[in-house]
């Protein structure tokens, strides 16, 4: 799936490059420092969670802006995606917004943090953590 080395036989997609023409419904991508810091946070805490949700919600000063956080379990309407072991759990609604997007862990000199790559937005906020689709 979304953890091998080929092109995706669908659509023809690099892993790791992000591309403008894949379908919503498309697992998003963790690059390998991505999934490094996420499993390298949940190792940390007590108890240890199943995974991590990504998902979409209203707010910023775009419309939409992304959350991450740890979780026990899917729900009812949840995919579930395998990252070299680390689940992640993407609910039907955000995964419209998620399909595809590549998310990345980053480290500057100006900071740290998760970076996102959504083939889906069209336009950012100032400030880069709020989008519009």
């Amino acid at each position: 799936m979304a953890t091998t080395s080929t092109p995706d036989v669908q659509t023809g997609a690099q892993p790791g490059v992000p591309t403008h023409d894949q379908p919503k419904t498309a697992a998003p991508v963790l690059t390998a420092s991505a999934i490094a810091k996420v499993k390298e946070i949940m190792a940390s805490q007590s108890p240890i969670p199943a995974g991590l949700r990504l998902s979409v919600v209203g707010g910023g000063c775009s419309g939409f802006q992304y959350s991450m956080a740890f979780e026990n379990g899917a729900g009812m309407m949840d995919k579930v995606f395998d990252f070299e072991g680390l689940k992640v759990y993407v609910d039907a609604t955000s995964l419209m917004y998620l399909g595809g997007a590549h998310v990345d862990y980053v480290e500057t000199l100006e900071g740290a943090g998760f970076k996102f790559e959504n083939p889906n937005v069209k336009s950012t906020c100032g400030c880069g953590s709020s989008f519009n689709v």
